[in-house]
């Protein structure tokens, strides 16, 4: 039953945060053999109390559910660290910091995972004064397109949503810009590293 939440992960978490389980069940309001219970896999807790006991293990719901904790440890907010998320059923595109939870309609979604760009996915990145014009040799069909570009540098994330039917291209403010990525709705993500310009 890994689809709801297991006493493993309540055990852990609960461990972790140093609390027993009569400590546990005076927060949640129920008693210490029903903790007992839930983590010897004997029972799960009641829907009602997921929230209470998230709040009271120091995590969100969804990882409550999930079987695992996210910690962030992109304390410095490196964008450069940055993870983003498309949902395949609204193109709702998500972007977090670091490590994190994220879900859209009603679904986990996963972090994208950068690719090289190669030959069906190659990614033009030109210098124009201070800006970075980047384009995609790439279909826009109503079914086969790029969902999105983005520019990143150390301290921002530049993100253009395309559509279909449109161009495969935008511009971004140079400054800084290290990677510039690509998302094609049936193949995933590209990124390419942006070369540093000489200095004059």
């Amino acid at each position: 039953m890994d689809s709801y939440v297991t006493g493993a992960m309540i055990r852990r978490l609960r461990e972790e945060q140093g609390i027993t389980q009569a400590d546990l069940a005076k927060r949640i309001g129920v008693s210490d053999k029903a903790i007992s219970r839930w983590e010897c896999g004997r029972g799960y807790p009641d829907i009602t109390l997921l929230e209470p006991i998230a709040i009271a293990l120091g995590v969100s719901v969804a990882e409550l559910l999930a079987g695992s904790s996210v910690k962030n440890a992109n304390r410095s907010s490196n964008m450069l660290r940055s993870k983003l998320y498309v949902c395949p059923i609204c193109g709702n595109v998500l972007h977090a910091m670091g490590e994190a939870v994220v879900s859209c309609c009603g679904i986990a979604l996963p972090p994208l995972e950068p690719e090289a760009a190669g030959d069906d996915h190659t990614i033009v990145v030109e210098f124009v004064e201070d800006e970075l014009y980047v384009s995609v040799v790439h279909p826009m069909s109503k079914t086969h397109y790029l969902s999105f570009l983005a520019a990143v540098s150390p301290d921002r994330m530049q993100l253009v949503k395309l559509y279909p039917e449109g161009d495969a291209a935008a511009r971004f403010r140079r400054a800084g810009v290290r990677d510039v990525y690509a998302c094609c709705n049936h193949h995933g993500l590209f990124s390419v590293r942006v070369p540093r310009l000489p200095r004059r």
